[in-house]
């Protein structure tokens, strides 16, 4: 299955007719008012933004702009881990026994940029989890840490995040994930 048309998939189903119809107002400068009237779903919609090169899977921030004016962060979320997301081999994921992500998740709380800085994780991929989970601490800690698995692949160690820890003197919680 084509990853974009996957997303556009997963947007359209996430929207309500609310949604869709301010969708369809923010393109009335894009698309024919006739053309529009007849959009009935974000599929529909998404799919003459295709064919008018407004938006593809090189080319989103069109799509971007939509979800932000109105107001759909989860959704924005979504075409974040979308653009992030790179090709991986399936076995170049972290082993299974490699994911003391609870123990780290339950107790670093508010530093956690600091670790993910400490383990190398680029500062926009941070801004943009902040931006996609704001006020939900647990999920930003989760996500940063799902997009360092995945950035690093097997490269993704214990020992580099027990070593990332102790550098922010999160002594206490390096610990924890070393039993």
């Amino acid at each position: 299955v084509n990853p974009f048309l996957s997303l556009l998939h997963s947007i359209s189903s996430g929207l309500s007719d609310t949604e869709l119809s301010a969708m369809k107002f923010l393109c009335h400068d894009r698309i024919r008012k006739r053309k529009l009237e007849t959009v009935q779903s974000g599929r529909e919609l998404f799919n003459i933004l295709i064919e008018q090169q407004d938006i593809s899977n090189d080319n989103v921030e069109f799509l971007r702009k939509l979800l932000q004016h109105i107001n759909r962060r989860d959704l924005l979320s979504l075409l974040v881990q979308f653009e992030e997301e790179e090709p991986h081999d399936p076995h170049d994921q972290p082993d299974g026994h490699e994911k003391p992500v609870d123990v780290v998740c339950a107790n670093v709380g508010r530093d956690w940029k600091k670790l993910m800085r400490e383990l190398g994780m680029p500062e926009v991929k941070l801004d943009r989890i902040e931006a996609a989970y704001r006020y939900d601490l647990y999920e930003e800690l989760v996500q940063a840490l799902r997009e360092w698995q995945r950035w690093k692949g097997k490269d993704a160690k214990v020992a580099d995040l027990i070593k990332a820890l102790r550098g922010c003197n999160l002594n206490l919680v390096a610990d924890l994930v070393e039993e």
